[in-house]
């Protein structure tokens, strides 16, 4: 194969392959959908403890049983590049996404979420939340 046509060729297997991936990647269009995101992070009393930090994630997974919640993340801390502006101290974080506001009041005051705080909050000893709107 000649130089021009490897060109060609490379670059044609190049752009297949990144279309291939783009069509191959979920549409997540959150901002029409479900404008409003409420990120809370935990910080555990014992934060070597799985078992304590796997009952908070089992007890954040309850959430997604409200009828208001239309997405639910729960994570923990990824094992990323050191930097100063990552914060690696907090154990679990919850991202809910919401159509509005008042589909996160109806969270905020449903049974099922007073339950998991009943229940789970003995395991935190922090806990922080950003809630952010669209724009």
């Amino acid at each position: 194969m000649n130089k021009s046509n490897r060109r060609k060729f490379i670059g044609t297997a190049t752009a297949l392959g990144i279309s291939t991936a783009a069509a191959a990647m979920p549409s997540f269009n959150m901002e029409k959908k479900y404008p409003l995101a409420h990120h809370v992070f935990f910080w555990l009393k014992n934060p070597g403890s799985k078992e304590d930090r796997n009952k908070l994630v089992a007890g954040i997974k309850t959430l997604k049983k409200i009828e208001t919640v239309h997405g639910l993340h729960v994570g923990v801390v990824a094992e990323t590049e050191k930097r100063d502006v990552i914060d690696m101290s907090w154990s679990v974080s919850e991202l809910i996404f919401f159509t509005d506001l008042a589909g996160q009041v109806t969270y905020q005051t449903h049974p099922l979420h007073l339950e998991f705080i009943k229940n789970c909050s003995h395991l935190w000893s922090k806990v922080v939340v950003y809630d952010a709107v669209e724009v």
